[in-house]
C-alpha cells in the first residue's frame, strides 16, 4: 500500500508540474505575440549610395511611411558608398544586433547568393530591390527572399517610343543633319548590370522596329553618375558635334549630366533649333522641370513612392510570417519571386 501511495503521489506531482509548465508556456506565447504587435518592426535598409538621386527619394518615402505608421515600423538606412565590403559589414552588424526585415539594394549583383546565404542563417526575411541579381536562383534559394523592382525592358521600350514619336511628329528637330538616320550616343549605367543592358538594348530596338535607321556614335559607361556623364558628353561633342541627334541615358542622373554638357556648348537652353533630344529614366523632379521647359525630351517614370509602398506592404507581411502578397494588389512575374512596378512615360503636355 505504501508503494502504491508513493507512486500515486509521484503521478500527481508530474501532473502538477506539467500543468504549471503548460501555463507558463501559454503566458510566454501570449507575451511574445503581444510584444510582436506592440513594438515597431525593425527594418534595415541597405542602399548602394545615399547620394543617388533616385535612391535618396526611395529612402525619404520610407521615412514618410514610418511617420504615417507611427509605432508600427522603424526604418534605418545604411549607405554602402558603392562598396560591397562596406555593405557586408553593415549587414553583419545589423544581423548580430537583431532585425526583423532587411531591404537590400545590393552593390554587387553577382554577390547576391553569398549575401542571401548569410541572411538565411539568421532566418531574417529579405527583399532585394532596384538592383536585380544576375541569377534569380539566388533569390529562389531562400523561401524568405524576393525581389521588387521594375521591368528594365519596359523602360527601354518607352524611351524608344518617345524618340519614335518625336521623329514622326517633328523629324527636322531630331534629324539635325538631314541624313534620315537617328545618330545617338548611349550613356549606359553600369557594365554588366541587367537593368542597364536591357534599357540599352530595347530603347534602340524599339526605334529600329519602327522602321527608323539608327547609328551608334558612341556608348559610354557613366555608372549612373552625373559628373561622369557630363565629362563623357563634353568629350564626345568635340568629336561628333552636329552629327549627334539623340542622347539616350539609362537614368536621369546621367541625362542631367548630358544636359549640363550641352548647355555649356550653347545647346538645350530653350531654343528648339539648338536642341538635342535627351531621354532618361526616373522622372526626377529636376528632370520634370527640364522637360516642361522643352530642354529635355522626356523620361520614364520609375516611381520612388510606389516602390517604397511595395517594400513596406510586402515587407511587413514577411516580417509577420504571412504570405508576402496577402492584402496587396501585387503579383509575382514568371520567376515566382519577383514583383514588378510598372513604368510610364513623362513628356511635356
Amino acid at each position: 500500500m505504501n508503494i502504491f501511495i508513493k507512486i500515486l503521489k509521484n503521478i500527481i506531482l508530474v501532473i502538477i508540474i506539467t500543468v504549471i509548465i503548460a501555463g507558463s508556456n501559454k503566458n510566454i506565447t501570449s507575451i511574445s505575440k503581444s510584444f510582436a504587435i506592440t513594438r515597431p518592426v525593425k527594418v534595415g535598409v541597405f542602399l548602394i549610395d545615399l547620394t543617388d538621386d533616385y535612391l535618396s527619394l526611395v529612402g525619404q518615402n520610407l521615412k514618410d511611411i514610418q511617420k504615417e505608421n507611427d509605432g508600427k515600423v522603424e526604418f534605418t538606412l545604411y549607405d554602402a558608398k558603392s562598396n560591397q565590403a562596406i555593405q557586408d559589414k553593415s549587414i553583419d552588424k545589423v544581423l548580430e544586433e537583431g532585425v526583423d526585415l532587411i531591404l537590400l539594394n545590393i552593390v554587387d549583383t553577382e554577390a547576391a547568393q553569398t549575401v542571401i546565404n548569410k541572411i538565411k542563417e539568421y532566418n531574417v526575411p529579405v527583399i532585394l530591390f532596384n538592383r536585380e541579381p544576375v541569377k534569380v536562383d539566388a533569390i529562389k534559394s531562400y523561401r524568405k527572399a524576393l525581389y521588387i523592382g521594375t521591368d528594365a525592358k519596359e523602360a527601354g521600350i518607352i524611351q524608344g517610343e518617345m524618340l519614335v514619336n518625336a521623329w514622326k511628329s517633328n523629324k527636322d528637330s531630331i534629324d539635325r543633319n538631314g541624313d534620315n538616320i537617328m545618330q545617338y550616343i548611349m550613356l549606359e549605367g553600369e557594365r554588366g548590370n541587367i537593368e542597364a543592358i536591357q534599357r540599352t538594348k530595347y530603347s534602340v530596338l524599339t526605334i529600329q522596329q519602327a522602321g527608323i535607321k539608327t547609328e551608334e556614335l558612341a556608348l559610354r559607361f557613366a555608372n549612373w553618375n552625373t559628373e561622369l556623364a557630363k565629362n563623357d558628353i563634353e568629350t564626345l561633342f568635340l568629336k561628333y558635334g552636329d552629327k549627334i541627334d539623340v542622347i539616350i541615358a539609362n537614368d536621369d542622373s546621367m541625362a542631367i549630366g548630358a544636359i549640363e554638357a550641352l548647355q555649356e556648348k550653347g545647346y538645350n537652353k530653350g531654343d528648339k533649333t539648338k536642341t538635342i533630344a535627351v531621354v532618361g529614366v526616373d522622372a526626377l523632379p529636376e528632370v520634370r522641370a527640364l522637360i516642361e521647359k522643352g530642354i529635355m525630351l522626356g523620361s520614364v517614370v520609375q516611381d520612388p513612392k510606389a516602390l517604397a509602398e511595395a517594400l513596406y506592404t510586402v515587407g511587413m507581411n514577411l516580417a509577420y510570417n504571412k504570405n508576402p502578397l496577402e492584402g496587396t494588389k501585387y503579383k509575382f512575374d514568371d520567376t515566382e519571386v519577383s514583383i514588378r512596378i510598372p513604368h510610364r512615360e513623362y513628356i511635356s503636355k
